[in-house]
């Protein structure tokens, strides 16, 4: 049985990708896509690169019109999500790529996002190590799914292992990332100009302040970590690229744990995960190397010099940080091949 899908902010980035995917997933016919501003306008207007869906025409983004479906995608930006779910109780399984769904603690919605915190959904990270297994298991038979920040997700997938198993300390993680300005979303912003950050790297949300460091201590929490034991230094970096996270991340080595029991963490985690891989040891990943693929590349260093475990973690932020762990967490949800419709190949050069 083909599933109808509709997809709202359909002419954003996010949208974009996630309907990249679902055009060559041959379980789902994607009938309604949605938009604000753009409402009214064909989809190929404003995503030429998909040209099998140049006959959709973007909609007003209402109730009504997302409802109906057998799965929505709200790739709308963060606090404009929780507004629609209600309207949409009826619908067999809703996924949101925003944050409205992400975070279990109101606490930490009011310091980062402020207003009402809206109801946690699943997870949207299959590979992440949780106490009871893998956040797989969470998401068999969901309806209500939130997929990840991509930040977050791949800090996350970082370390993980690590805390699940006991060899890291999550106490004092500092993470710093080269991030793309696609993460920022496709609306015009001055600080997001070519002329602005061509030839630059520019930090920003320095000192604790970004909206994604919840999302990773309630990540590696459920690794088996008390959540007020998780404590990390968070600093992205805006670099002149489109697509791409490439994340160093580094937490203190636990006492007794030797560097074949610290690498055997993370080999164990991902052995059978065909869109996490753990490079040889020595070897690093490049942005490159995944772009297109919904793949988190990691390499792994040992510091005994500072007594710290070196995660580098590259993804596409577009794709495995985004649309790439919803579809995913769709196919799971669904009970269909977990693989169905993602690239394993990135695009080169």
């Amino acid at each position: 049985m083909t599933l109808s899908v509709a997809v709202s902010g359909a002419s954003g980035y996010a949208g974009g990708e996630i309907l990249r995917l679902l055009a060559d997933h041959p379980d789902v016919e994607v009938r309604t896509v949605t938009a604000h501003a753009n409402a009214g306008q064909a989809l190929i207007s404003h995503q030429p690169h998909l040209r099998s869906l140049a006959h959709l025409e973007l909609r007003a983004t209402t109730p009504e019109v997302l409802a109906g479906h057998d799965v929505v995608f709200l790739a709308l930006p963060h606090g404009q999500s929780a507004q629609y779910t209600d309207a949409l109780r009826d619908t067999p399984l809703v996924i949101d790529a925003g944050a409205d769904h992400r975070l279990t603690s109101a606490a930490d919605w009011a310091a980062f996002y402020g207003g009402e915190h809206p109801e946690p959904w699943a997870y949207g990270v299959p590979e992440l190590p949780v106490s009871a297994g893998k956040q797989r298991d969470l998401l068999r038979g969901a309806t209500r799914i939130a997929a990840p920040g991509c930040n977050a997700s791949t800090v996350a997938l970082s370390l993980a292992p690590g805390v699940a198993a006991g060899v890291v300390d999550p106490g004092d993680i500092v993470s710093v990332l080269a991030v793309g300005p696609s993460g920022a979303g496709k609306s015009a912003k001055t600080n997001l100009l070519a002329s602005e950050i061509l030839g630059t790297a520019n930090p920003y949300a320095v000192g604790g302040t970004h909206r994604h460091i919840p999302e990773i201590r309630q990540a590696l929490a459920a690794a088996s970590a008390p959540a007020d034991g998780v404590r990390i230094s968070f600093t992205p970096v805006l670099v002149p690229m489109a697509r791409g996270i490439l994340a160093t991340s580094s937490a203190p080595i636990r006492e007794g744990a030797t560097d074949a029991e610290i690498r055997a963490a993370w080999e164990r985690a991902y052995a059978d995960e065909p869109f996490v891989e753990l490079l040889p040891a020595g070897t690093f990943p490049r942005t490159a190397d995944v772009l297109g693929a919904n793949v988190a590349s990691l390499g792994l260093a040992i510091d005994r010099a500072a007594n710290r475990v070196v995660v580098v973690a590259a993804v596409d932020n577009l794709v495995k940080g985004t649309a790439g762990a919803a579809v995913q967490s769709m196919n799971i949800a669904l009970g269909l091949p977990e693989t169905t419709a993602l690239p394993l190949n990135g695009v080169a050069p």
